[in-house]
């Protein structure tokens, strides 16, 4: 990137910082912010940090996440029209949801479109009533954070709260709110911060990222893709 390219870059992401602040976002919502202005001129990259170990389970789910990264530089929303099965946005978009269906289709084979779309069809009672649906949509369903946390959940992935950093081990899946309860979904990095907190890879507005935002914003549950949960998500999608 040029000299002229980087101070543009500069001078519009302190613009946009400003801006941010003058309508009392919140610190971590104008940092997202700057960010989703900055991915215009230069695309994220891992960061040089130390890693802990991983479970063997664990390695390849983050490996496919953090690939992601410099591959989907935006946030949207949109509703789609999606392919079934497999069914997929263009890859340089997403939302977080879509971080943690790419990177378990990647890792292990199992398709969250399906599993999400078996399991509501049998049980649809099953799954927040907060959309005024009345049968499951494959086009949506799997890519809102509480019918993941639901269907995590009914595989029998959901772990005890986190009381301390060292509890979240690499790989694990956590659930958080926004502010106006947006809901959020990241994964566990084996990457940590120099004080030793967990990095998270996730899309929360600007792009998949590898960055400290662990505790950004409230935790509502902790998840883990343990052989056994893989096992009843594998079978959930044969249904």
């Amino acid at each position: 990137m040029t000299r002229k390219r980087w101070t543009a870059m500069a001078a519009f992401v302190v613009v946009i910082s400003a801006l941010a602040g003058a309508v009392a976002l919140h610190p971590q919502e104008a940092r997202i912010v700057a960010q989703a202005v900055a991915v215009q001129f230069v695309a994220p990259d891992l960061p040089q940090t130390p890693l802990r170990p991983a479970a063997a389970q664990a390695e390849p789910l983050i490996a496919a996440a953090e690939s992601q990264v410099g591959v989907t530089l935006h946030y949207d929303p949109s509703y789609v029209r999606l392919a079934f099965p497999g069914g997929d946005v263009a890859r340089d978009v997403g939302v977080c949801t879509d971080v943690v269906i790419r990177a378990v289709r990647a890792a292990f084979g199992i398709d969250l479109q399906v599993a999400v779309n078996r399991d509501m069809a049998q049980n649809f009672g099953a799954y927040p009533a907060l959309w005024g649906l009345t049968r499951p949509d494959a086009n949506i369903d799997h890519r809102r954070v509480p019918n993941l946390e639901t269907l995590l959940r009914r595989a029998g992935a959901e772990l005890a709260p986190a009381s301390v950093p060292e509890d979240f081990a690499p790989g694990d899946i956590v659930t958080s709110r926004l502010p106006g309860n947006r809901p959020h979904i990241m994964i566990v990095s084996a990457r940590v911060a120099r004080d030793g907190t967990p990095l998270v890879v996730h899309n929360i507005g600007a792009g998949v990222r590898v960055e400290d935002a662990l505790y950004d914003f409230p935790h509502v549950a902790r998840f883990r893709l343990t052989p056994e949960v893989l096992a009843a998500l594998s079978a959930i999608s044969a249904q």
